[in-house]
């Protein structure tokens, strides 16, 4: 089977860039932007700042938005940058994705309210106001950490009011595809979590917001192109080899685990800021191993 060409901005391989730290916690602007141009050099098809991964909650207001503008600059194509936008106010999210859309951003990745449990109006009414900015929306369905829970049902209803493009899938539920597909076919499906990858490539997901080609990119990158074509030969034993490590991405450590292996593979990761703390002696030896191996198989 023939890949399917990329045919927008949030479509292919999109980094969740991990944001390098100094000793002294501060930001390597310059590592950072030498990290996207080579994340792009080696395939990938765009980076989203200001995400989880790349530790926005601890961030200030100037350094956010730096990061967003060091991106789009070292992308030489803002349309291939999907900065996050979350917050807790919709009015500041409404804020973040207005910095985005002047910066040159294609498109921005929108959590639901995660101040508190939000009930499905006040999500509605959250994703509109983001909407307004202008710039295409890609919701993010995470119910661990926001205990909000954007359903299927959800989706197609945003999508049905045309607040969003797109959806980043974490729940690990990988039968939510098909349904997703149901109730909104217009929906784009992103694989959210780098251990479901193949499961949702074969259900028909268009895109990858991804933690390991921070580390990885060829095998990230060769691997997704693969299962989204449905070259399973290809694809499958590629996947279990890369697993022990994909699968640190949907745990609470995962950006200290994916800074650790970009460090291993000569990457600018570094330290996390608080509280985030370092791994654990068992999580770290598990860390180290893994991607080793990784690196000794080569992968890269």
């Amino acid at each position: 089977m023939a890949f399917a060409p990329r045919t927008r901005p949030w479509h292919g391989v999109m980094v969740a860039t991990a944001l390098p730290l100094r000793d002294d916690l501060s930001i390597d602007y310059d590592g950072y932007a030498d990290h996207v141009a080579w994340l792009i050099r080696n395939g990938c098809d765009g980076v989203v700042p200001n995400g989880s991964l790349g530790e926005y909650q601890t961030l200030t207001d100037d350094e956010r938005a730096r990061v967003v503008r060091t991106a789009v600059e070292a992308a030489g194509d803002g349309r291939r940058v999907m900065p996050g936008v979350a917050a807790y106010g919709s009015a500041e999210s409404r804020r973040w994705a207005d910095q985005a859309a002047e910066a040159g951003a294609g498109s921005v990745l929108l959590l639901p309210p995660n101040a508190y449990r939000a009930d499905e109006e006040a999500v509605v009414a959250h994703y509109a106001e983001v909407a307004r900015s202008g710039v295409p929306v890609v919701a993010y369905n995470n119910p661990y950490d926001t205990r909000t829970d954007l359903t299927p049902a959800l989706l197609a209803r945003l999508h049905g009011e045309n607040s969003i493009v797109a959806v980043k899938e974490f729940s690990g539920d990988v039968r939510r595809a098909y349904e997703i597909a149901e109730l909104a076919p217009g929906l784009d499906l992103l694989i959210g979590a780098d251990d479901v990858l193949l499961e949702l490539a074969l259900a028909g997901a268009v895109g990858w917001i991804a933690g390991y080609p921070n580390a990885l990119p060829d095998s990230c990158v060769t691997l997704y192109r693969a299962a989204v074509a449905g070259d399973l030969e290809t694809a499958l034993p590629l996947y279990k080899s890369l697993h022990p490590l994909l699968r640190w991405d949907s745990r609470t450590e995962f950006v200290q685990a994916i800074k650790l292996s970009m460090d291993l593979a000569g990457r600018p990761g570094g330290p996390t800021r608080p509280p985030r703390s370092p791994l654990s002696t068992d999580q770290e030896t598990a860390v180290r191993a893994a991607t080793e191996k990784a690196l000794a198989e080569g992968h890269g």
